[in-house]
């Protein structure tokens, strides 16, 4: 019998009204013949409701606690569903993390999944029931609720998915797809009806919200085929899925854009071997994710090193860096909150040339100061001032002719240029 992981999230949940609308699609899936395990997130604005109560009662929270506090969203959500489920005279029953036993590591509020005990699960679906599973969250090997971080909950679902062997993962959001860039910025935005895992765990990574990062990793080492769509309407959505050589004649797939950085410099760092160690190290220690890092050419012994970590992560990262600053020698740090990083991904890039001349031309004629650049295989990404982060994604979007609206044409029929 064929094993379906449906994820619903936050607002498709965001109500009693919602959640029975989801109970029917839910029942619809069990009848087709398939088992299906629905993992839920919690409803719309729960999860910012509860961290602003963490934030009341302390203006820095034991994470231990505040792990405790948010996972409790899901927890409603996943027991209202299984409820909705039960008075349509349908067998299920919710599970918490805990009770699946998805086991993470210790890093409260970003933990990372280390194994699934799918047992309980299995028994529950070889009686022919339906599995509700609160997403987002797990527990330590000491006992303690974990949560995933934002969007958790789609690793949840794709997580359960590979552990079940499932054939298929199916996410549920307010949007009808993976669109070539955000349909608020651009409304000519293209709905895709496939992407490899590497453009979209590439898509995700660089401020693309429709998938968490870690939910494309899993789906990729495990080759789970997962398909974004919406809960609202009843329309294909985007299927992501192994590469296909056809993939490869699209120059860029998207552009996203992360307003969720910032930028700290260390100015005339000692330059000799080890000192980036020792700058990292603690970073890494501290569960802070360092994004792009830049380093001066070296002058005179010294450089200056630039890196960017997340806005929520900067406060902390100051404070170890600025306490590393006088151990190593460096003269000071500036950080920088103003800033946004743009990104065009696509398989393309890999046997196209020029794709990275098109970019920044495109930028510097909009009057847009590149920053920073980093690049890999399939993306290249820049960061520049964040008051202009619309302006470049719609003047990318734009350059490499990624919309649904054709090119406006000059009077004599030719594409006018650009």
């Amino acid at each position: 019998m064929p094993l379906v992981v449906q994820k619903y999230g936050g607002t498709s949940v965001a109500s009693l009204d919602r959640i029975r609308s989801v109970a029917k699609q839910v029942v619809a899936r069990h009848k087709e013949g398939n088992q299906v395990v629905v993992v839920v997130s919690a409803m719309a604005g729960e999860t910012n409701r509860l961290i602003d109560l963490a934030l009341s009662a302390s203006s820095k929270p034991d994470m231990r606690e505040y792990d405790a506090l948010v996972a409790t969203g899901e927890q409603v959500t996943s027991a209202l569903l299984a409820l909705i489920l039960r008075s349509m005279g349908v067998e299920a029953r919710s599970f918490l993390g805990h009770q699946v036993r998805i086991v993470t590591n210790n890093a409260s509020s970003k933990a990372r999944i280390l194994r699934i005990e799918a047992d309980r699960l299995r028994k529950i679906l070889n009686r022919g029931w339906i599995a509700v599973v609160a997403g987002f969250q797990g527990v330590d090997e000491e006992g303690n609720i974990t949560t995933l971080g934002r969007g958790g909950s789609d690793t949840t679902a794709v997580a359960l998915a590979s552990a079940l062997r499932a054939d298929r993962c199916e996410i549920f959001t307010d949007v009808e797809g993976v669109y070539t860039t955000d349909p608020g910025i651009c409304p000519n935005a293209r709905k895709l009806s496939k992407i490899s895992y590497d453009e979209m765990l590439e898509m995700a990574s660089l401020g693309a919200k429709v998938l968490q990062t870690r939910s494309v990793e899993f789906a990729k080492r495990y080759q789970i085929p997962v398909e974004v769509k919406s809960s609202l309407v009843n329309r294909p959505g985007t299927l992501v899925t192994v590469e296909d050589p056809s993939m490869e004649n699209i120059l860029v797939s998207g552009v996203t854009y992360d307003r969720n950085e910032a930028k700290v410099t260390i100015l005339k760092v000692p330059d000799r071997p080890g000192v980036a160690a020792k700058i990292f190290a603690p970073l890494m220690d501290a569960n802070i994710s360092v994004d792009m890092i830049i380093q001066n050419v070296s002058t005179k012994g010294y450089t200056d090193l630039t890196f960017t970590v997340a806005k929520s992560d900067l406060s902390l990262a100051l404070e170890i860096i600025q306490r590393l600053a006088s151990q190593i020698g460096a003269k000071d740090v500036i950080a920088d909150k103003g800033i946004a990083k743009v990104s065009i991904i696509g398989l393309g890039m890999r046997s196209h040339a020029g794709v990275a001349s098109k970019m920044f031309q495109s930028l510097a004629r909009a009057g847009i100061n590149i920053q920073m650049i980093s690049t890999s295989e399939i993306k290249i990404s820049c960061v520049i001032d964040e008051k202009y982060t619309e302006l470049a994604v719609r003047v990318l979007h734009d350059a490499f002719e990624l919309g649904n609206l054709p090119r406006p044409r000059s009077k004599t029929g030719k594409k006018k240029s650009r």
